[in-house]
């Protein structure tokens, strides 16, 4: 039971964490005219973010089952 209790924690601290990076004063300060490889940095900060929220879900989750 505390191990279940754990896992829903630590996947309620990274929707937190994700709520966090996806917010306004985060988003505007990679909000530029810059690119990173050809990809404005705006859209190469929100596939980033989102691609290593869904590696660490897939941690959390794969962790907790084994």
């Amino acid at each position: 039971m505390a191990h279940r209790k754990l896992h829903a924690q630590r996947l309620i601290a990274l929707f937190v964490l994700g709520c966090l990076l996806f917010s306004f004063p985060l988003l505007s300060l990679f909000n530029t005219g810059g690119t990173v490889w050809g990809i404005p940095v705006l859209y190469a900060y929100l596939f980033g973010v989102w691609i290593g929220l869904i590696a660490l879900m897939a941690l959390v989750v794969e962790r907790s089952s084994g």
